[in-house]
């Protein structure tokens, strides 16, 4: 037989079944329903419930179906006019229960699973807050009970045959071998080692992202403001809270596939399953938060890593020692490590399990989905998730609620996790601090560096003046020994005109004794010179000179070139070359004009060239 898809909804006065039988003879359609049984039969389909309340046959029953589309629609109305029937959602445990086909089971369950958790609801209330006192095991009971691990302890012996993926999911070593004790404490030394506070105060600085994440608000953001909403309504429409949460045709498809099955747990065990629970939904909030839904390949391993219960196999034993084992982990192992994501996986969580169960199984559904896809996470799917997504529909929303409550009180902070976060942050800031100091300081040194330049260059410009004033002072002497100068070339000139023959003609050069050449092309070595020798010694030497002066006559432009070939076949290293020619404008007479050189007067010696 085939069990169809089927979805309930509820109306105050009506229980609506929706069963999906395509291609089914409608000629074979057979409906039971009694108190809180209800059968359908459709050849090949055939579906067995186990309603949450009671529905009455009174006439105002009615069925449809639906050719086309192939669905099958029955209202059967309530015993109760009002009533609410919780759980209609959870598809796994309206699933009749399978029977036992051995002769004499070896664990035989009293009464249905509706009566048993009834009884499980008036039991005394569990204080959430108070912290149990851990279980010490006997020599006896240790042997028996290292190797449990797994939903409620329930396992043992799954990874004596899945060595080679052992590594990939959980970070024990030695599962089968390890007891609690033991993987507790490596749990705490591998987080001790693994800490990184420059990773986390780098990203206690640089939060920009973080702060980003931190406004996504998933779909239960917006379910709880609904629920929050509606408290104030009246009882009747308190039917309508379902649709706070709904699971998708492919959640649905995933609750049908599990096999339905009840859990012998002691009250010790219990307590404990609640409180994986809360570890496993805080690892998945914090998924959901820093990828904004959008899941992602490294998504299974941030589920699994932050969860000690999936990672290290833990068994917690109050409140304070999940939220703690959690704080850990977020601040030793994920990409972004800030308290901050804590705190709102802490929030998120309360929320979700304020929501009710529908919200928790929605979770874990998608958990499932998520080491289903992955691979060797699939094993968690066996030894966690998949119990978890059954049992949690036959849990009472009052147990839910009051384990919110109890996790909405309780208090975590930095120095609950025993990083020394605080020292850390502290330490920080004042490097911080530090650092803005000597920024301010070299930015006042930077302001005042231009008025200093200001100074120095005020202090260039007098220097500059003052040495203008010192060239305007220079100039001014040298005017004056250019002056006196004249005065000594005007007597020269005259002396030379009382000889009434030129010292140099046109190109030629002096073939007596000793010629007198003056440079009167370049200034500068004239005013050296000028300005060097003692005006009086000049007179009286030049005038010794003079006399000995032999008056030139013209001559042809060759005689001057051999001439000049002469002085230089006798080797005489003398700095004159006939460059150009300089007219005199008061006199109609040419001479030589030397370049600027060193030796500024050049006596040429021509009697050897007279007598030849």
């Amino acid at each position: 037989m085939i069990t169809p898809a089927f979805e309930l909804s509820q109306d105050p006065d009506f229980l609506t079944i929706t069963i999906n039988v395509p291609y089914a003879k409608v000629s074979e359609f057979d409906v039971y329903f009694e108190g809180k049984d209800f059968k359908f039969y459709a050849k090949p389909y055939f579906l067995r419930l186990t309603l949450p309340g009671r529905i009455v046959e009174d006439g105002r029953e009615k069925a449809s179906y639906n050719v086309d589309k192939g669905i099958f629609t029955v209202r059967l109305p309530k015993e109760t006019s009002g009533q609410y029937f919780d759980g209609l959602d959870m598809l796994t445990a309206l699933l009749a229960q399978k029977k036992s086909r051995s002769v004499k089971p070896l664990v035989e369950e009293i009464g249905t699973s509706a009566e048993l958790a009834e009884e499980e609801e008036e039991e005394e209330e569990f204080d959430w807050e108070i912290e149990q006192t851990p279980y010490h095991e006997t020599a006896e009971s240790t042997l028996h009970l290292q190797c449990c691990y797994g939903f409620g302890n329930l396992k043992s012996g799954v990874f004596q045959r899945l060595q080679d993926e052992l590594s990939d999911v959980i970070d024990v070593k030695d599962p089968d071998l390890t007891p609690a004790d033991g993987r507790r404490q490596k749990r705490l030394e591998t987080e001790a080692a693994k800490f990184d506070p420059d990773h986390y105060l780098a990203d206690f600085f640089e939060d920009v992202v973080i702060q980003h994440v931190l406004k996504y608000k998933p779909w239960w953001v917006d379910a709880y403001a609904k629920k929050m909403a509606s408290q104030g309504r009246s009882p009747q429409e308190h039917v309508s809270q379902t649709t706070f949460v709904s699971l998708s045709e492919e959640e649905r498809e995933q609750l049908r596939k599990f096999t339905n099955k009840s859990y012998l747990l002691d009250k010790r065990t219990r307590h404990q399953v609640y409180f994986s629970l809360i570890d496993i939904l805080l690892a998945y909030c914090y998924e959901i938060c820093i990828t904004e839904g959008d899941k992602n390949v490294e998504s299974s391993w941030n589920i699994r890593k932050l969860s000690a219960t999936l990672c290290w196999l833990e068994s917690f034993t109050s409140i304070p020692e999940v939220l703690v084992s959690f704080g850990r982990r977020v601040l030793c192992y994920p990409l972004y490590r800030h308290f901050r994501l804590v705190t709102r996986a802490f929030s998120d969580t309360v929320m979700i399990l304020q929501l009710g169960k529908s919200a928790v199984l929605k979770c874990l559904l998608d958990i499932h989905k998520i080491f289903r896809e992955n691979d060797p996470a699939y094993i968690l799917n066996d030894l966690y998730i998949t119990d978890y997504c059954i049992w949690i529909q036959k849990t009472k929303s009052k147990k839910l609620a009051a384990l919110a409550e109890s996790l909405q009180k309780a208090k975590l902070t930095k120095a609950h996790l025993g990083f020394e976060l605080e020292e850390l942050e502290s330490a920080a800031l004042l490097v911080q601090e530090e650092e803005s100091e000597l920024k301010a300081v070299s930015a006042v040194s930077k302001q005042q560096l231009p008025s200093s330049e200001l100074e120095t260059s005020d202090s260039e410009e007098s220097s500059s003046t003052s040495s203008s004033e010192t060239e305007s002072s220079d100039s001014d002497e040298q005017e004056s020994s250019t002056s006196e100068d004249g005065k000594i070339n005007s007597l020269q000139g005259t002396l030379q005109e009382e000889r009434t023959a030129p010292l140099i003609d046109c190109n030629g050069l002096g073939r007596d004794t000793d010629t007198l050449t003056l440079d009167v092309s370049n200034e500068k070595s004239k005013a050296s010179l000028q300005s060097t020798s003692v005006p009086g010694k000049l007179i009286e030497e030049l005038g010794k000179k003079m006399q000995t002066a032999i008056r030139l006559s013209e001559q042809p432009e060759e005689l001057a070139t051999a001439s000049y070939t002469v002085l230089q076949e006798k080797g005489a290293n003398y700095a004159v070359e006939p460059q150009r020619l300089s007219e005199d404008p008061r006199r109609k007479e040419n001479f030589l004009e030397v370049s600027p050189k060193k030796n500024l007067l050049l006596f040429v010696d021509s009697t050897n060239e007279d007598e030849d």
